[in-house]
């Protein structure tokens, strides 16, 4: 394969030569910024051989590096040999910046081409401040990989539909409403979205082009009296459409957008520049005044509703019910037959399709048995896939789209014998996953001020993990959102109620194994005092920690209580519904501690 690596990358110098460009830049994004991306835009992986969902690569004449962070250090160190490129450790304070590397490779004047459509407004100022001593200039209008990809994937077909106000809550009607009184606020005439999540939640709308995510390709602007969709309509039903227009949508073609917003100006437009490309304002910005500030979508669909916390809450029993049937037949069939990582892939989507309301994986499940435990973000292939044995842990991320919610949990199974040190370091991993869900915290806390508490007993041991500790989750939408986040790196958007997002502190031994328990849980009121209002997290899914990883001469007795407390939760949760041998592994994963 790397082979072929080589020869593309030739032939992508060739193209440079051609433009005169002294360097490329792609990044392996599409124009809407997505984290899953239709195979249409899968330029990194077609350039690089590098399948993971982060990376930039830069491509000078004569050198090529690529930037990825700590979840595919190891998956990028394996999928790029051979090919001449550089893997560089991303987000460390000792590494190179990506724009800083290429700078110090250049001379002054020189010219870096890149697709503009699929850089955030953010990411090419960032590299302008790199570039802007040497002069060197950003040629932004140029996919070369187009002109040496054969045979390169369509832009996505597939079908969209209408979200319900069932499990959306509100209308599509209101939040054009809200939105629109938004921008009055912020002194703005419009907004322009182009981030997919965004505009499925904002027009009530899902689809079917990209995997994992239920979103369909489109552009949406919103002003003062008037709402405009860019997407391809035979798309839609003709009554979906229908329902559409009734609300006041004008419907345009997907790929005139850029073309339409040239005929904008004299506007004051609303521009999130970490979710809009640099193309988008390169073809407003001259004529209009823009305003730079957090989507507000972005932020509303992040504080979920009555009715899609009831979808969520649904969708974490069938997914609970799902996976006890994948327990008992792991269990049965274990040690009896061959069962690789890769079946554990497809077992999983099994038992989650006789769920109600399924309609298919959150994202492309984690599944990592012994040393592949390891591997952060283990992309596992039929042909790679370890062979499941009577022994050691094996650690599944992994999560289902319902038409009521999303889900993603982690749990650690033990398969047979395991260390003393493994169960050690599962609960030392535990732990900081308790501290998390049990706090209380005030009104405008942001996530940095919450990492801590995942990782404080770790540290104390001299133990760290890499990546964050949570995300938001969508509503029937995307696995991962924002605007908020808990992890190390600054964020200062505040924790807010109905905000959902995942828990999961985790601790991974190169070689040996890897332990990770993730909840998903939701931001609530807990109680306001004279030092002001407080929020607490009520945890969402519902089904079993493995108690028999547990060190519970590590736990206190709170620790044990809460445990104790939520296994007794999931049990009343999910019995009523459980058969007779759900119901038998149910009662015997519960059982206190």
């Amino acid at each position: 394969m790397n082979e072929k690596i080589t020869e593309r990358i030739s032939h992508l110098r060739e193209l440079m030569q051609e433009k005169g460009f002294s360097a490329y830049l792609i990044n392996g994004c599409d124009p809407h910024l997505g984290e899953y991306i239709p195979s249409h835009w899968e330029t990194r992986e077609f350039i690089s051989g590098f399948t993971g969902s982060y990376g930039w690569l830069a491509i000078t004449l004569d050198e090529a590096a690529l930037w990825t962070d700590s979840r595919y250090y190891l998956q990028a160190s394996m999928e790029l040999e051979g090919s001449g490129i550089q893997m560089l450790k991303a987000r460390l304070p000792e590494t190179i910046y990506v724009g800083d590397w290429i700078a110090q490779r250049l001379q002054p004047g020189q010219k870096v081409g890149l697709d503009g459509t699929c850089y955030s407004i953010n990411e090419c100022w960032l590299l302008k401040n790199s570039f802007a001593p040497k002069k060197i200039t950003i040629e932004y209008r140029y996919d070369l990989l187009d002109e040496i990809w054969d045979n390169r994937p369509e832009i996505p077909k597939g079908k969209a539909f209408l979200h319900p106000i069932q499990w959306a809550g509100v209308s599509r009607k209101e939040k054009f409403k809200i939105i629109d009184s938004e921008l009055k606020k912020l002194g703005a005439d419009l907004t322009i979205i182009t981030a997919l999540d965004d505009l499925c939640w904002t027009f009530n709308i899902r689809g079917t082009d990209v995997q994992f995510n239920p979103v369909v390709l489109g552009y949406g602007i919103i002003g003062d009296g008037f709402v405009r969709l860019f997407t391809d309509s035979r798309k839609f039903s003709e009554k979906d459409i229908q329902e559409l227009m009734n609300d006041g949508v004008e419907i345009y073609p997907y790929e005139i957008f850029f073309k339409y917003i040239l005929g904008i100006s004299d506007q004051k437009i609303l521009i999130d520049p970490d979710r809009t490309s640099f193309s988008t304002i390169k073809h407003i910005g001259n004529r209009n005044e823009l305003i730079y500030s957090l989507s507000i979508p972005n932020l509303l669909k992040s504080m979920k509703n009555e009715s899609e916390l009831n979808g969520f809450k649904k969708a974490m029993v069938s997914d609970g019910l799902a996976l006890l049937n994948f327990q008992l037949w792991l269990e049965k069939n274990i040690g009896k037959e061959k069962i690789t990582e890769y079946d554990i892939l497809k077992k999983l989507t099994n038992f989650r399709l006789q769920m109600p309301g399924f309609r298919g994986d959150s994202f492309y499940a984690i599944v990592g048995y012994k040393d592949h435990g390891a591997i952060v973000h283990l992309h596992v292939k039929e042909d790679e896939a370890n062979e499941l044995k009577n022994e050691g842990v094996l650690l599944i991320d992994s999560g289902g789209q319902y038409e009521y919610g999303t889900t993603d949990i982690t749990r650690t199974f033990v398969l047979g014998e395991v260390s003393q040190q493994t169960k050690v370091d599962f609960t030392i991993v535990l732990k900081g996953m308790i501290a998390l869900s049990d706090i209380r915290f005030p009104k405008g806390t942001i996530g940095c001020h919450l990492d801590v508490l995942a990782k404080m007993y770790q540290w104390k041991n001299h133990m760290n993990y890499g990546h964050g500790t949570c995300h938001g989750i969508g509503a029937y939408l995307n696995v991962h959102e924002g605007p908020q986040s808990i992890r190390l790196d600054l964020n200062n958007q505040p924790i807010c109620l109905g905000n959902v997002m995942s828990n999961e502190p985790a601790f991974y031994r190169e070689g040996l194994y890897g332990l990770r328990t993730e909840n998903m849980m939701v931001c609530v009121e807990d109680e306001v005092s004279e030092f002001g209002e407080f929020y607490r997290w009520e945890t969402l899914t519902m089904y079993p920690i493995d108690s028999r990883l547990i060190e519970k001469t590590l736990l206190d007795p709170a620790e044990i209580n809460w445990i104790n407390q939520y296994h007794q939760t999931i049990f009343d949760t999910l019995s009523p519904m459980a058969s007779p041998r759900q119901l038998e592994l149910l009662t015997r994963l519960t059982q206190p501690l």
